[in-house]
């Protein structure tokens, strides 16, 4: 990845489910754009191959503990948190939302939102002028499709979510979304490996491609740097012109 910038330099940024796809390339992103970047041990040296200043610290949104050792680590080492990317999703089952079991429905809830929330709970009183807080969504959110139906209805969530932060946490922290198209990630590997179905996604965007890690990495980027100063309560779809609102 070619970055021209130090739009980061000085700055410390938490991205979380950050060792591979999407959430990877953001972290490298904001590693190569000069800010120290909490990941997990597991990607931390190829981030540290790249010279990114990386701190490697397994996390499960979904454990307070670990959540609460994630923020006092990171104030342990850098002193301050400019900017969370908040990326961690699941999506256990492809039923219907009326035959979705509750246990399913409680993980969908608990790491597709609740475990965002949390997580700010502990980072807020870390979070001083000119920080950034970036959700990952999807564009499922605007018109959750069959198969990934709950999944989308919780990316909505953070929608409302991220309009909500945005009030609460100004005028010192900016809040704002990024909407994802389809990326063929392992995440997703279920929608992009078949050639049918990619060829039908590709078609339904106007530049004819899904999205790439790089392209969602620029767009968090953008929305987490000082180029972004007057945007908050904002989300940005990333999805080729794929239909998704006027």
């Amino acid at each position: 990845m070619e970055v021209k910038g130090k739009r980061f330099e000085g700055k410390v940024a938490i991205v979380t489910a950050s060792t591979q796809g999407i959430g990877y390339s953001i972290a490298e992103r904001l590693g190569l754009e000069g800010a120290a970047v909490k990941n997990v041990d597991e990607a931390v040296e190829k981030l540290k191959g790249k010279g990114i200043d990386a701190l490697g610290l397994a996390c499960h949104v979904s454990n307070a503990q670990q959540r609460k050792d994630l923020i006092e680590k990171t104030i342990q080492k850098y002193g301050k948190i400019d900017v969370i990317v908040s990326n961690a999703a699941a999506n256990p089952a492809v039923d219907g939302i009326l035959e979705t079991k509750e246990s399913v429905l409680d993980k969908l809830w608990e790491i597709n939102v609740k475990a965002a929330i949390l997580l700010l709970q502990d980072a807020a009183p870390h979070l001083k002028k000119g920080s950034s807080v970036i959700f990952i969504s999807s564009i499922a959110a605007f018109q959750p499709p069959q198969g990934l139906a709950m999944y989308g209805v919780t990316k909505t969530a953070l929608l409302g979510l991220t309009k909500a932060l945005a009030a609460e946490m100004s005028p010192n922290t900016r809040v704002n979304c990024v909407a994802p198209g389809f990326v063929p990630t392992r995440f997703a590997d279920f929608l992009t490996s078949d050639k049918s179905r990619r060829k039908t996604l590709e078609e339904r965007t106007l530049l004819n491609r899904l999205g790439t890690t790089q392209d969602m990495a620029s767009a968090a980027a953008f929305l987490a740097s000082d180029d972004a100063s007057y945007i908050t309560g904002e989300t940005l779809v990333v999805a080729g012109g794929t239909p998704s609102r006027l």
